[in-house]
């Protein structure tokens, strides 16, 4: 490990607190823009039913139990947030082929148009907050953001 000089060991502390700070302002802003996105397919859903529908649009159609555990989700809370989806129709369900017990959850038309909408708005959100960033700042970011992303310090 590398020796700190004298001003790394003094300032460290503080950039720790200053990216701490920064982290959290950034998961709030993704906690709000998610937030928005639920209301624009529902009024009445819950943020937690936009990562559902986030998920199957990324990962296609799929049990249930995958997507709670892709989710990291309690599976009664999913089931209990696919009903709302379900009735909204924004979800649809339909026998396992594999498994006769099971159903297999998918987006509607519906629900693939409204995600496809929010996708745009979401990176219209994104666009203007990098909006003037020279590629140099953007490489840099994006490189970064990948580093601490994978948890390595190289």
């Amino acid at each position: 490990m590398a020796s700190l000089t004298e001003d790394e060991t003094n300032e460290t502390p503080l950039l720790w607190l200053s990216l701490g700070e920064q982290l959290n302002a950034l998961l709030s802003a993704s906690r709000a823009v998610a937030t928005e996105m639920a209301a624009s397919f529902d009024a009445d859903l819950q943020p937690a039913a936009y990562h559902i529908i986030q998920w199957l649009h990324a990962y296609g159609p799929a049990q249930a139990s995958h997507v709670a555990d892709g989710l990291a989700m309690d599976r009664s809370a999913t089931s209990r947030l696919v009903r709302q989806l379900k009735q909204a129709g924004i979800v649809e369900s339909r026998p396992d082929p594999a498994d006769k017990r099971g159903v297999i959850l998918s987006l509607t038309d519906q629900g693939a148009a409204k995600m496809r909408a929010a996708i745009k708005y979401k990176g219209e959100v994104f666009h203007r907050r990098i909006d003037g960033w020279s590629e140099a700042d953007l490489r840099l970011f994006t490189a970064l953001l990948r580093r601490f992303n994978s948890g390595k310090a190289n």
